[in-house]
């Protein structure tokens, strides 16, 4: 049953099952009309129940089909998901209670790798970046300012 929130103007749905249970629940407390829930505000939209009926017209027998299935096809509930577990704070290294992580030693001089193509050049720090012109305007309000 495709329906539009009064107040958001979103338009949902109400699905078979919802549909029988809503009729089901109308019936029990003996209302005339349901509220069904927008997804989006979870305001209630009011649906009557001749509107309901109307889109299921055998909806006892529907519901008696929905319980004889349920009962044949029980169904479990999905687990929880299982909570991350706390990172654990780090611990500042200490050659003395790590053994295991050792340092290389340094009697043995590391190999040393070939450079691959140029090594890149490097500016010195005191250097400026390249910048595009200033137009005459910007020159003149740079100079204001400094004054």
């Amino acid at each position: 049953m495709n329906l539009r929130c009064s107040f958001c103007q979103t338009p949902f749905t109400l699905g078979r099952v919802e549909k029988l249970a809503a009729l089901q629940h109308l019936y029990a407390e003996n209302l005339n009309h349901y509220d069904a829930h927008c997804p989006r505000c979870r305001r209630a939209t009011p649906v009557l129940r001749q509107k309901l009926e109307m889109t299921m017209p055998n909806w006892r027998e529907a519901l008696k089909e929905l319980e004889a299935e349920m009962t044949a096809h029980p169904q479990t509930e999905a687990p929880l998901p299982k909570p991350e577990p706390a990172p654990a704070p780090r611990a500042e290294s200490n050659p003395a209670q790590s053994p295991a992580k050792e340092k290389p030693a340094k009697d043995k001089p590391a190999k040393e790798k070939p450079a691959i193509g140029k090594p890149a050049s490097q500016k010195p720090a005191g250097q400026k970046k390249a910048s595009a012109k200033k137009s005459s305007t910007t020159q003149k309000a740079a100079a204001k300012k400094s004054k």
